[in-house]
């Protein structure tokens, strides 16, 4: 069941008003589920600003008070209402936050988007991460037909490789000082899975 968040139509330059993004509630495997964020996830919010490096690769506050955890929550339901992506938490049994997984949209155009995904420590080494990028592929492939999905992950993370590599995704090379993290550059290896990989491997 999607549920659809409370905000108006967006005006497109050429006049033309767009609906939000109506985020869905997603089975993951595992008994894990995806679904869209709540203020109630602020202690989620808080667990992983406390991270040495989601706050680096990610708009979770570095510093952590309630005013900025409301506003990290807010802009992951802006995603939606300005049709940038889907963004997801997830969500382990017994009804526990865990993470976030996305699905951005900006290069939709050119047949293609993005995913990206953190889980906090604490949940670390549970499979949350592969659960949750297997839902969230299967459901771009097969409801919302992406032809191709990528994801970036940092060489020195191995975690994050294996999660790709379980989903699906291949390697096809290393963007050098692709993406700013901290205060540096930092190289990045490009994942890609197409939509024919899915058909080819059935």
């Amino acid at each position: 069941m999607g549920i659809q968040l409370r905000a108006g139509p967006e005006l497109r330059q050429d006049g033309w008003m767009e609906q939000p993004l109506d985020v869905p509630e997603l089975a993951a495997g595992g008994g894990f589920t995806l679904r869209p964020w709540r203020l109630s996830d602020l202690p989620l919010v808080r667990e992983a600003s406390e991270d040495d490096h989601i706050p680096l690769i990610t708009t979770v506050p570095s510093s952590y008070c309630e005013s900025a955890g409301v506003a990290f929550i807010e802009r992951q339901w802006s995603r939606a209402t300005t049709r940038a992506g889907y963004t997801f938490v997830i969500v382990a049994p017994g009804d526990r936050p865990v993470g976030q997984v996305g699905l951005w949209l900006k290069d939709l155009a050119e047949g293609r988007a993005s995913l990206g995904y953190w889980v906090v420590k604490s949940a670390r080494g549970q499979g949350a991460a592969v659960a949750a990028v297997d839902a969230v592929v299967g459901w771009a492939l097969r409801d919302l037909r992406i032809p191709r999905l990528e994801l970036w992950v940092e060489p020195w993370n191995t975690a994050s490789v294996r999660t790709a590599e379980r989903a699906g995704f291949q390697r096809e090379g290393l963007l050098r000082a692709w993406q700013q993290v901290g205060d540096e550059r930092r190289d990045m290896f490009m994942y890609a899975l197409l939509s024919s990989d899915v058909t080819t491997a059935r």
